[in-house]
């Protein structure tokens, strides 16, 4: 396997890690850029390339920077706010049923971000 390929998988790794801690459907992604759910499917299979425009609108969506989802934590690298790594600390410590709350609240913010 070449970096390419590496760079690919790795890439649709995170869109796809990406969609799910957004909350989003396969479908619901499609609709928003525009595209079939197959397309989407292919994306985060790493089996079809994402356009430039594809990935600064799923980004967007997402609530990620472009640069995290074209090179991971590499990109984030002087970044961080120290308030994320403390809550990531504190989440890490948290019980599951406790955990799917925090990320049902997160969920409901981000909607209601949407909203305004």
């Amino acid at each position: 396997m070449n970096d390419e390929t590496t760079g690919k998988q790795a890439l649709a790794r995170r869109l796809r890690w990406a969609r799910e801690q957004a909350g989003l459907s396969q479908g619901q992604v499609a609709k928003k850029i525009d595209v079939h759910r197959p397309t989407i499917s292919q994306i985060e299979s790493g089996q079809r390339n994402v356009k430039t425009e594809e990935l600064s609108r799923l980004a967007d969506i997402y609530g990620v920077k472009e640069s995290w989802l074209i090179k991971g934590d590499d990109a984030l690298e002087g970044e961080r706010d120290p308030r994320i790594l403390l809550a990531a600390r504190e989440l890490g410590k948290l019980q599951q049923k406790d955990l799917d709350a925090i990320l049902r609240l997160i969920q409901v913010l981000r909607a209601d971000r949407e909203e305004e």
